[in-house]
């Protein structure tokens, strides 16, 4: 029987994805009552985004692994070293001292639209016999991780099946053009997966592989969502936005003038309705690029410039 142009399309896409895609073992070692000290072993997948051995997959495959293996589609096997990873937006990239490898076609996330094919590529479940194919399409585009605290980046939503194995796994179009990368599913929901935007696998893997690390906006404040109820007990006269309850004392926040008891109800033309809004807004501006925040103070909106610096270290819910 003959392939329909979309059966043909599908499989094509899968041959050309499939040449980049690689398996990735790692261990690491847990110390547990009573056995003493033990070793775990974790199963993902990753993608050839560099001939020179250049591989990306998700910081979870790879967190606190003593050794990570990376299998070729040729069954060519490889001790990958870890070249940095970045917990925020769960990505990393892995380096393999091999040469001439096939790197995948990465994509314009920028230009998807909900409704798109997808194909979500990878391992799942470590079953051998090859990578495990399953089809969908976009569902929705900057979405948060359910019952994530914060999020940097807007994730991709394809109910294309996603299962333990796929993470850091390709997540294609028809073209064969990576598009985005696997990184979580919910095991309370079916149909929903996540991936990471290709645009923003780029733009963190180049930092990464520039710096070694992700250096990230930070302008020193904390604070909680306005919602009606704080308006009216705080008798303030807007209901939404970010309200700022701590500012750390000479953070450029306080250099640009931002005082406790503000409210950030835009940030560069955005409404700022919740605290991802305001974090979002922040992740897409460099270090030390001036970011125009519109704030209600005491009834009266005015505008500040706040100049973003490199976040510590050593940080939690301050943004």
């Amino acid at each position: 029987m003959e392939m329909t142009d979309l059966e043909s399309k599908v499989t094509g896409a899968v041959e050309k994805v499939s040449e980049s895609l690689v398996s990735i073992s790692s261990k690491r070692l847990e110390r547990r009552f009573p056995y003493g000290v033990v070793p775990l072993e974790g199963q993902g997948s990753g993608v050839v985004i560099g001939r020179n051995g250049l591989i990306i997959t998700n910081n979870h495959v790879i967190a606190e692994a003593t050794r990570v293996e990376v299998t070729l589609k040729d069954g060519r096997s490889y001790i990958g070293e870890v070249v940095g990873s970045d917990e925020a937006t769960d990505i990393a990239v892995v380096k393999v001292d091999a040469e001439d490898l096939p790197a995948a076609s990465l994509g314009d996330s920028e230009t998807l639209k909900v409704g798109q094919f997808a194909l979500a590529i990878g391992n799942a479940l470590g079953l051998p016999g090859g990578p495990t194919v399953s089809l969908g399409v976009i569902s929705a585009t900057g979405r948060p991780l359910p019952g994530s605290d914060f999020i940097f980046e807007g994730l991709l939503q394809t109910d294309a099946a996603v299962n333990p194995g796929n993470s850091g796994g390709p997540l294609a179009d028809l073209n064969g053009q990576v598009i985005g990368i696997n990184t979580a599913m919910l095991p309370f929901a079916q149909g929903v997966g996540f991936s990471i935007p290709i645009n923003t696998v780029k733009r963190i893997a180049g930092e990464i592989m520039e710096k070694g690390r992700v250096s990230r906006p930070w302008i020193g404040i904390s604070g909680v969502d306005l919602n009606r109820a704080v308006s009216r007990r705080y008798d303030i006269p807007v209901d939404s936005g970010f309200l700022v309850v701590e500012l750390v004392p000479g953070s450029p926040a306080d250099y640009a003038g931002l005082r406790v008891g503000d409210v950030i109800a835009d940030a560069e033309g955005v409404e700022v309705k919740r605290t991802k809004d305001l974090l979002f807004a922040l992740a897409r501006r460099p270090v030390g690029e001036p970011i125009t925040l519109s704030v209600v103070r005491m009834g009266n909106r005015i505008r500040l410039q706040v100049r973003p610096a490199e976040a510590p270290l050593v940080r939690r819910a301050r943004e």
